[in-house]
């Protein structure tokens, strides 16, 4: 099976229909996505400027990850939700869309550099957990978060200028 007949095939789905021919559905899903990802964003905010030794210096890195990251998380669902919702009302588009590809992309390196802080710096927390500035692996880290989360924000925002839209 081709890529375009699965992406046809999930244009076709009634849920899909139902997204494309509801009035209301597709902002509605477009506000919680967007209500979603600004919650991702500020908990990783508030976590990134304390790694890179701007904000946040009175507590410690570690009670702020364990204090924010259950609220990243039910976020980050939610967003990964309402996004895969808006996908499959027009699969086809989105696929082709290099802005939403790149999106995918940068939300993948974030992954990637969290995977590395977690099994890197974050391990010897306790070593460094109160100190400023953290050490450069936490601070590599909390910038490169910053900037690939910044991207994919823009990215999402660029996607409605620049999709094709195919119903």
């Amino acid at each position: 099976m081709s890529l375009e007949t699965t992406l046809q095939q999930i244009y076709d789905l009634p849920i899909s229909a139902s997204i494309r021919e509801n009035v209301n559905a597709f902002p509605l899903i477009e506000s919680l996505h967007v209500l979603a990802i600004t919650l991702v964003f500020g908990t990783i905010l508030i976590v990134d400027l304390r790694l890179v030794g701007v904000a946040s210096h009175r507590r410690s890195a570690d009670r702020l990850i364990r204090e924010l990251l259950p609220y990243t998380w039910v976020a980050f669902a939610l967003a990964v939700i309402s996004g895969v919702l808006m996908f499959v009302s027009n699969a086809p588009a989105y696929a082709a869309n290099l802005e939403f590809q790149l999106k995918l992309v940068a939300i993948a390196l974030a992954g990637v550099n969290m995977a590395i802080f977690h099994s890197t710096a974050h391990r010897r927390i306790a070593d460094w957990d109160t100190d400023l500035p953290p050490p450069a692996a936490a601070r590599v880290s909390g910038f490169l978060s910053l900037a690939l989360w910044t991207v994919v924000i823009v990215l999402g925002r660029w996607i409605g200028f620049t999709l094709d839209v195919l119903f």
